[in-house]
């Protein structure tokens, strides 16, 4: 119910933002993006690419952009100054899932714990909004009006993401919170205290930040193209639903997402 709460508040805080935006008479685009997420965490061995490309799932999402180069209430543009021409700000509602296995050096040794470290799963499943300042180097203007088919940008933002993990697993009982199924080193840990457990299924929620580098295409008059590649940093390393506090274990969960959209211009 907390997670819940979070959301509304967050929610109601982007529509008040809108309202507001909307009365200067800012123009609108909306639009929507698909494509593959790698989701980098506990799972596998960081920096494998079989762990990297093994650990790939499915996104999303839903956008929204404030285009501060032209009024739609006047139907003229904005003063001419560097930030209407050549920022946008952008809203997302997203959605991505990833089914994980453990790939890489350990998953392919041999013998009793390691068939423990196999046989276990797992599932991401986040829900994200937040917001991202985009920065185009060419103008804005001119790429509205046909002077250059492709307008690259660059961006960076903050999501909120609401985290509901899954974890299974094949060996004995079949149940993920039994010592006796769970991959020894990951508990038997001097560093650890006895109450800590790396494995948990509740939902979570924690901050992000997002950078991502694209391109839009200009393909009519109102509407683009766009390729995006992202990469998602979370402040949290729950994501995934695993966190087990090994040496090797020295980062937070993180994605890349490399997602293609269709943006369409509101009058």
């Amino acid at each position: 119910m907390l997670n819940l709460k979070k959301f509304a508040l967050l929610l109601c805080c982007l529509l008040s933002f809108y309202i507001s935006n909307a009365q200067l008479g800012f123009s609108h685009e909306i639009g929507a993006i698909v494509g593959p997420v790698q989701f980098r965490s506990d799972y596998g061995e960081r920096f494998d690419e079989s762990t990297n490309f093994g650990n790939t799932g499915i996104g999303i999402g839903l956008i929204h952009y404030i285009n501060f180069s032209y009024r739609a209430d006047c139907n003229c543009y904005t003063t001419d100054n560097y930030f209407n021409d050549h920022f946008k700000l952008r809203s997302e509602l997203s959605y991505n899932y990833t089914k994980l296995e453990h790939y890489g050096e350990w998953a392919n040794s041999s013998g009793p714990e390691y068939d423990k470290l196999r046989a276990q799963h797992g599932v991401a499943k986040n829900f994200d909004i937040g917001m991202q300042l985009e920065y185009f180097p060419l103008s804005i203007r001119s790429f509205q009006a046909f002077s250059y088919r492709f307008a690259p940008f660059i961006s960076l933002g903050a999501h909120w993401t609401n985290s509901s993990p899954e974890a299974t697993t094949d060996y004995g009982s079949g149940n993920v919170y039994d010592y006796q199924t769970i991959f020894a080193p990951w508990v038997n840990n001097p560093d650890v205290n006895n109450d800590y457990y790396p494995i948990s299924e509740d939902s979570h929620s924690a901050w992000s930040m997002v950078t991502s580098i694209g391109v839009r295409y200009k393909l009519t008059k109102l509407s683009d193209l766009m390729l995006d590649l992202r990469w998602q940093f979370y402040f949290d390393d729950w994501i995934d639903g695993l966190n087990h506090n090994l040496n090797s274990n020295k980062f937070n969960d993180n994605l890349i997402w490399l997602n293609f959209g269709y943006i369409y211009y509101l009058d």
